[in-house]
């Protein structure tokens, strides 16, 4: 079913790598052809990503210019193809960091539900489609996806602000903690208390596990992450002894944040014997080295993981929505979104921001 386009795609474009210090332009700019397995979405909410900024500065490689970023959407589906299945207009959807995958069956990735590492990935945003026009992700007015990766949402009693950021956020640590067996009997810690790592706590205290620990560096979040459901609060510059004392007390860490000074051997400290390492965050520089016998000597093992797929993430709003979790959040107008990436830059986060495009939903006054 679909709705007369009488809109056009417009949103804030990054035009070469300094746009990331708040020098977005609004402007309009070309989609993809509608194909009859495609959505559009009026985008209400978008969330900010680090992903984001390492884009805009072409951190992780040379960004394709102009580029609209932002794949943590959240919006109403004004038009929907013919060969569309689940969704119609007028229904609340969202996206998270990828909107396309081969979707083959001869994929092995595809086949086995794991889209999210199919070769052939297309992200929401600074990617190309099959039809080679690029994707623009959810700073914008509109977006337009295919179907496959358009996650329903009408039926969720969550709010859109708290919604947007798990899109990207939210399933990024979601996806390691059910697939490495967070749960009862599980004791589970969390490297990072920011945008990621803040629904690391929420989800494997949401997930039953039996003892969730935040880590961080300073011990200015430690109220905070006892607030989210952490029962231990281990703060790394402030205590020398931190991985001796808590030596052996986890099964599973999953690591939100990255660089080749963060104490990984400590880190590796923690687990128990056959414990799991998952790297996740995945900034601009290297993991330190590491001894293989700290890896030999317990059984461990060190892993990575990357965004989810739509079906972990339909499974995680369910989750968040049956056990009340929610996204600790700061809003922000769309309109001040280089105001809103400065801040971001800066640290300010507590925890994620999302953008509200004004033309498409209410700005409320207060944070969450």
């Amino acid at each position: 079913m679909s709705a007369p386009t009488e809109y056009k795609f417009s949103g804030w474009m990054g035009l070469d790598n300094e746009s990331y210090k708040g020098q977005l332009v609004e402007g309009e700019y070309e989609v993809k052809p509608f194909e009859e397995n495609d959505v559009d979405i009026k985008v209400s909410h978008c969330g900010i990503c680090g992903s984001d900024l390492h884009t805009l500065r072409s951190g992780w490689g040379q960004t394709a210019y102009p580029c609209v970023v932002g794949h943590e959407i959240v919006g109403t589906a004004v038009k929907v193809g013919s060969s569309v299945k689940g969704i119609k207009v007028g229904d609340r959807v969202g996206v998270g960091a990828q909107s396309s995958s081969c979707l083959q069956a001869d994929c092995e990735e595809c086949a086995a539900g794991d889209e999210s590492y199919c070769p052939r990935i297309v992200g929401t945003y600074g990617s190309k489609h099959k039809s080679g026009h690029k994707s623009f992700g959810g700073y914008a007015d509109y977006a337009r996806v295919p179907s496959h990766f358009v996650v329903q949402l009408s039926d969720i009693s969550l709010s859109s602000e708290v919604l947007a950021p798990m899109m990207c956020g939210g399933v990024t640590v979601y996806s390691p903690l059910v697939r490495n067996g967070c749960g009862p009997g599980k004791r589970v810690g969390i490297v990072g208390l920011g945008g990621l790592g803040h629904f690391g706590v929420l989800f494997a205290r949401a997930l039953g596990a039996d003892k969730v620990v935040a880590i961080s560096r300073k011990a200015s979040k430690r109220a905070d992450a006892l607030a989210m459901g952490a029962d231990l609060y281990i703060s790394t510059d402030e205590d020398p002894d931190w991985a001796t004392t808590h030596a052996k007390s986890l099964d599973l860490i999953v690591s939100t944040v990255s660089g080749p000074n963060m104490p990984f051997a400590g880190y590796l400290q923690l687990l128990r014997t056959h414990g799991v390492f998952i790297q996740v965050g995945a900034p601009e520089d290297k993991l330190p080295a590491i001894s293989a016998f700290s890896l030999i000597g317990r059984g461990l093992k060190v892993g990575g993981s990357l965004i989810g797929s739509p079906k972990e993430i339909r499974d995680m709003v369910e989750l968040a929505d049956k056990k009340g979790v929610k996204s600790w959040v700061n809003l922000w107008p769309m309109t001040k979104v280089n105001e809103a990436l400065i801040k971001f830059e800066e640290g300010v986060p507590r925890y994620r921001f999302v953008l509200v495009n004004e033309k498409h939903a209410e700005m409320p006054d207060a944070r969450l």
